[in-house]
């Protein structure tokens, strides 16, 4: 009896023994399953936060980005409304000495005895003015004797031809018709032979 005693104590010792081995078995697996997790959520926290850096810097690139372009942008319309009021500037200074010479010519009208002198005068002014056009590259549409051409002529009257070759040509040109560069800036108001 005292051998089985001693077996069944052996064995409900063995018993205990195995189940403590498995419980240390199991707390060790826990631990180990728990540093697992933690080292997998500490990379991932990690990669979390260097995504959000990573955001917040090209947040950032791109809203300093938004801000330069919309200074440029402001800064080119100014640029731009600058030149346009300083080209009509520049054109109306060109025109002062014309009209200086206009008003000289308008202070001797009335004492001057000699009409000649006065034709030759205004004249001058004239070709001073066309020369003035011509620096701006403004030229003068021809008309008179051309062939009719919608592009550079505007038709306000018809009338028969006064010979063969002179039909579908400008007959007259009641008003001259003027080319800024390659644009026109006013059509010529032409008399057409039909």
């Amino acid at each position: 009896m005292t051998e089985n005693k001693e077996n069944l104590q052996e064995e409900q010792q063995s018993e205990m023994n195995e189940a403590a081995a498995q419980e240390q078995n199991q707390e060790t697996a826990a631990e180990n399953n728990a540093e697992a997790q933690s080292e997998e959520v500490d990379p991932m926290a990690a990669e979390i936060a260097a995504l959000k850096a990573q955001v917040d810097t090209l947040n950032d690139k791109y809203l300093r980005l938004s801000a330069e372009y919309d200074n440029y942008r402001k800064r080119t319309l100014k640029e731009k409304s600058d030149l346009l009021k300083s080209a009509g500037s520049d054109v109306l200074v060109g025109l002062l000495p014309v009209l200086d010479d206009f008003e000289r010519a308008l202070a001797h009208m009335g004492d001057a005895s000699d009409v000649e002198s006065l034709r030759t005068g205004v004249e001058l002014i004239y070709k001073k003015f066309v020369d003035f056009l011509g620096k701006k590259d403004v030229k003068e549409i021809p008309a008179k004797g051309e062939t009719f051409d919608a592009e550079v002529h505007e038709a306000i009257t018809m009338m028969p031809a006064p010979s063969e070759d002179m039909k579908g040509k400008c007959f007259d040109c009641v008003e001259k018709g003027y080319k800024l560069g390659d644009k026109v800036i006013r059509f010529a108001k032409v008399v057409v032979c039909e």
